[in-house]
């Protein structure tokens, strides 16, 4: 009988706007089987009102892949779930915790934190209206509602309505005074305030989200937590990722070498290719690839220099690749290519 995965949620990788995009879902599924992967925000506006079917579109060897949905009002969350189930993602999220004006302006993100039984609300109509999990991403605390109590009144209302997992970013939002960038980076970070939110609430799924560097710096926190959600350092060093598969979810496939990614790459490029998607939309989620290995700097350049220019295929990235030294005898761009 085949050993049972660790959930899903044990390791992912965080929303983030104009990044986490298919193109930079599929990338990173070379690098990791088993890692969580989310779509960056989707407003419910945007996904009723607009091309829904390009702003769900993704991958199958994405899974397991979760749909962020940014929205207050109930009913059009229920909706937009229900699109989500029927366009096969594995999850859905309920975004509480970007920090934006433009956010704010729609009332949601951060801001709702003021509001849990509206949050309440959501979670419930979604879980009405869809048979995947519903989850919430959410911060420590807004402005001066950063007592611990303000965070067990939230969680405790929100799980009411259904949700079983939270998503914590260690970190209090400024919703006044402080841009997106400065809540991520200014708030301090306060890892024991979501510990201890686990010790409260045992039977729910917490998961820590907020600074997180590498595999070794989270697995205290995988210790005590039943996962960790890695943000902008697994965008800027996607390579971090490869050894999750093995070490957190128990999956001992052989590891995949950079330069195989690489090649694993190529036909996914050369079908978007096909579909008119312009190669430096799929390079720019690339350049951290081969971050602290010789060659490079010289690898971020050429992909920078040339993917942009009329007709650009897949010999730049070929060319950028022949300029990071290979590891190792035997290894191939042209193996899957």
């Amino acid at each position: 009988m085949p050993r049972k995965l660790p959930s899903p949620n044990r390791v992912s990788v965080a929303p983030m706007m104009d990044w986490t995009d298919r193109h930079c879902r599929y990338f990173l599924r070379l690098i990791t089987r088993h890692t969580l992967l989310y779509t960056e925000m989707v407003t419910t506006g945007a996904l009723l009102h607009g091309d829904a079917s390009r702003l769900l579109a993704y991958h199958p060897h994405e899974h397991p892949v979760a749909l962020q949905l940014g929205g207050s009002e109930p009913g059009e969350l229920a909706a937009c779930a229900r699109l989500a189930e029927a366009q096969g993602y594995d999850q859905v999220n309920l975004n509480v915790g970007c920090p934006s004006d433009r956010v704010q302006s729609g009332r949601f993100g951060a801001c709702l934190m003021a509001e849990p039984q509206l949050v309440a609300d959501c979670v419930a109509a979604m879980n009405a209206a869809c048979a995947v999990p519903v989850t919430v991403k959410t911060r420590i605390g807004i402005d001066d509602r950063d007592a611990y109590e303000d965070l067990v009144s939230f969680v405790d209302t929100v799980r009411a309505a259904g949700c079983r997992t939270f998503i914590v970013h260690a970190r209090k939002a400024w919703l006044q005074g402080l841009s997106p960038r400065e809540n991520r980076e200014i708030p301090p970070l306060r890892y024991d305030v979501v510990h201890r939110l686990k010790a409260d609430f045992p039977d729910l799924e917490i998961i820590l989200n907020g600074g997180l560097q590498d595999l070794d710096s989270a697995a205290e926190h995988l210790g005590r937590l039943d996962g960790v959600m890695f943000g902008r350092e697994a965008y800027h060093n996607p390579y971090m990722l490869v050894q999750v598969d093995r070490r957190v979810f128990g999956d001992d496939h052989p590891v995949p070498t950079r330069h195989q990614v690489v090649a694993d790459l190529l036909p996914y490029v050369s079908e978007r290719l096909d579909e008119g998607v312009p190669l430096q939309a799929m390079t720019r989620h690339i350049l951290g690839l081969f971050q602290g290995c010789p060659g490079a700097r010289a690898w971020r350049r050429h992909l920078s220099e040339n993917a942009h220019r009329t007709g650009a295929g897949i010999e730049v990235i070929r060319a950028a690749a022949a300029r990071v030294p290979v590891p190792g005898d035997g290894e191939t761009l042209s193996a899957s290519a």
